[in-house]
């Protein structure tokens, strides 16, 4: 070997280890570094034409693990899910405030507990020979309950536009990190054709690849040139030759707002989104940080708002059906309902007998008369029913249904007032609710276009929706996604029936619809679609002019639903003149028909309270079983979540430990590389001294 061969293996010596040794250098100085992988340089013999010379050291390579690596990515996603689930659950659930029975007033008195001071209220009015002085608390404790169920569902309802901001920013932040990973991926593939080391925008790659995976739910790809592809969970490309951006032109919004898909779009030269692909992220499938939000906004909350919208309205409707059975003492001089959704022109559809009667202030009956809607025959209709009640008082009192719908009932004679009462033995009914409380003459509680009864409509009544006014019916999975929909479009000659037949066109394939005997449109899903939810999303239906829309009429649940229910002000401002008395509908003309300060309708609010309540597709229950169902639902999602939070999050962490054991710096490790290499070198130095040395002694013995 000549003497350049040996200067030459030993400067490759030199070379190799001081390449190694500042490897481990920047191993050390990024030993706490989040994501970094430590760097190793490899060796091998240099192997030239005329044979073996010297040592060769490669670029700076990263140690990872790609499972390992995947592995941190699959958890990041669950992870992700459940800190989005469980930050706002836990934030739902302090909406509740105080169980009942608590002494804690610490967030405020709490619906749980104004429900139970409702119901013991109630109570306090049977036991007492002068409830007037209880009246005034119950009054109180009805607003009381009522406010906080519709501060609840606006509390509910920030929640949701919160969450909304949420999907906003979140998907803002995964455009961000996809152009990041999209450029990492453009240097990479350059410094890996040239041969240079790519291990630190490796490192910052895997650190925008681990954040991202906390965003949505991704499956990575490493190809041969260097390059990561990105698609989700559910399949969608991300980022592969080409990158995508996420286009979301919804933002923030109220408890009834509908928000508009996730689309999937390839970028234009500037990075935004271009040009659609034709897919798109419509529900909570997606997962990550995202999915969980898509969860609360599509699924979560709207079905918290639904149930206490229900809770409300079924509180309402209890307390009606007590109220329009009732009458003060003294009769009041006129009874004004509200918008029931029917005009005088519409079918009757009310059998059995109601009693109408106007009574003296000392009780005694002036004019009384017993209406048979049966005797009225097949084909009659509200006015002709308005008609009979005025045939039947003789002048003392008048009965007038207006534009909108509205009945009202007015004495005639100075000092008196009205009553209407039911038939003992067949009660005067419409979808098995009574006539006072359909037309609301005698209501406690009032909601903005919804009559808080079934609306008793066949499938030949006109649905009364003017062209230009739409509903659309939707189907939803578990998981918020639409499965499928329909839009009511109003159009004269349109009745309740070819609506349900329109339904079941469109949407047969997943279950049917049907019309109900109290007029309520009832889903039957298919044994392939359980699970699947109806609701109405949007509604500008207004029947005939009344207010009264579709959603109310159906009974299906949607925004429209969720209007807040209030006690009538006069009551509130006046708590004498909140109904107790019961009318004696065998009284005859010139007896009494109302007691003196009769409060034996009092026991009527403690049964509508407790007892089971017609809630339609949803079943029977009480108001209390009702509200304990809600509660009981947010307290459990809301533990759940948290557990699942700390599970998903001691799974992710474990995953990453496993990983930077693998990939991370062991300290003692780098140290005694350092000796090696540190040895190595002083060997090739000592080499290369040697060499030099006997170079040096040849040119002396030439001179």
């Amino acid at each position: 070997m000549s003497l350049s061969d040996i200067l030459g293996t030993a400067t490759s010596g030199l070379n190799a280890s001081q390449a190694g040794l500042s490897s481990v250098s920047n191993n050390i100085a990024n030993v706490r570094t989040p994501g970094y992988a430590r760097q190793q340089v490899t060796t091998s013999t240099n192997v030239t034409p005329g044979g073996a010379n010297g040592v060769r050291a490669s670029e700076p390579e990263r140690v990872a693990d790609r499972y390992l690596e995947s592995a941190v990515y699959r958890r990041g996603g669950e992870a992700g899910r459940t800190d989005a689930l469980s930050s706002v659950l836990d934030r739902i659930q302090s909406f509740l405030g105080a169980p009942a029975g608590s002494n804690s007033d610490s967030l405020g008195y709490g619906v749980p507990k104004q429900l139970d001071t409702l119901i013991g209220r109630a109570t306090l009015l049977t036991g007492s020979q002068n409830p007037r002085q209880y009246s005034n608390a119950f009054v109180l404790s009805a607003q009381d309950f009522l406010q906080g169920v519709g501060g609840l569902a606006g509390d509910v309802g920030a929640a949701r536009a919160d969450v909304a901001s949420g999907v906003s920013s979140t998907v803002n932040r995964i455009n961000t990190l996809l152009r990041q990973i999209d450029d990492d991926n453009g240097q990479i593939v350059q410094l890996q054709h040239v041969g240079r080391s790519i291990s630190g925008l490796a490192d910052q790659r895997q650190t925008a690849l681990q954040e991202l995976s906390g965003l949505v739910d991704v499956t990575v790809s490493t190809q041969p040139n260097g390059r990561v592809t990105v698609e989700t969970a559910t399949g969608q490309p991300l980022l592969d030759d080409r990158l995508r951006q996420l286009d979301y032109p919804g933002g923030e919004g109220g408890a009834n707002a509908i928000y508009p898909t996730i689309g999937i779009r390839f970028a234009d030269a500037a990075g935004g989104p271009g040009f659609s692909t034709g897919q798109s992220i419509d529900s909570a499938a997606v997962g990550g940080r995202l999915g969980g939000l898509l969860q609360l906004r599509d699924v979560t909350l709207p079905k918290y708002l639904d149930q206490i919208a229900d809770l409300a309205n079924q509180a309402g409707a209890s307390l009606n059906a007590a109220s329009n059975d009732c009458t003060t003492a003294p009769a009041p001089q006129t009874l004004t309902g509200r918008p029931s959704g029917l005009t005088g022109a519409d079918q009757l559809h009310f059998t059995g007998k109601s009693v109408f009667a106007v009574t003296a202030r000392d009780g005694t009956v002036l004019a009384k008369t017993v209406v048979d809607f049966d005797a009225l025959g097949s084909g009659a209709t509200v006015d002709d029913a308005v008609q009979a009640i005025n045939a039947g008082l003789g002048g003392k009192a008048t009965a007038a249904l207006d534009a909108t719908g509205t009945l009202s009932l007015t004495a005639n004679v100075g000092g008196a007032g009205v009553v209407v009462a039911q038939d003992p033995t067949t009660p005067g009914t419409r979808g098995g609710t009574g006539f006072a409380q359909y037309f609301g003459l005698n209501d406690l509680v009032r909601v903005p276009g919804n009559p808080l009864v079934p609306s008793g409509m066949q499938a030949s009544d006109p649905t009364g929706f003017a062209a230009g006014q739409t509903a659309h019916v939707v189907l939803r999975t578990l998981d918020g996604r639409e499965l499928a929909g329909y839009t009511i479009n109003g159009q004269a000659g349109q009745t309740f029936g070819s609506v349900v037949a329109g339904l079941n066109a469109s949407m047969g394939a997943f279950g049917s619809f049907a019309i109900g005997s109290d007029g309520r449109i009832g889903f039957t899903p298919s044994a392939a679609a359980g699970g699947v939810s109806v609701q109405v999303d949007t509604d500008s239906t207004d029947r005939l002019g009344t207010g009264v829309g579709f959603t109310a009429l159906s009974g299906l649940s949607g925004a429209a639903a969720r209007a807040p229910a209030a006690l009538r002000g006069d009551i509130v401002t006046d708590s004498g003149r909140l109904p107790l008395g019961r009318f004696d509908v065998n009284a005859i003309v010139g007896s009494k028909g109302i007691g003196t300060g009769d409060v034996s309708g009092a026991t009527l609010y403690v049964d509508a309270l407790g007892k089971t309540q017609d809630r339609g597709a949803a079943g029977k229950a009480s108001i209390a079983n009702m509200a304990a169902d809600l509660f009981g639902r947010i307290g459990t999602d809301a533990a759940q979540a948290s557990t699942g939070q700390l599970d998903a999050a001691a799974r992710r962490d474990e995953a990453i430990q496993r990983r930077d054991t693998f990939s991370g710096v062991n300290v003692d490790e780098e140290l005694a590389n350092m000796v090696v290499l540190q040895n190595s070198y002083s060997a090739a130095a000592r080499v290369l001294t040697t060499a030099s040395d006997m170079y040096q002694t040849l040119i002396d013995m030439v001179r």
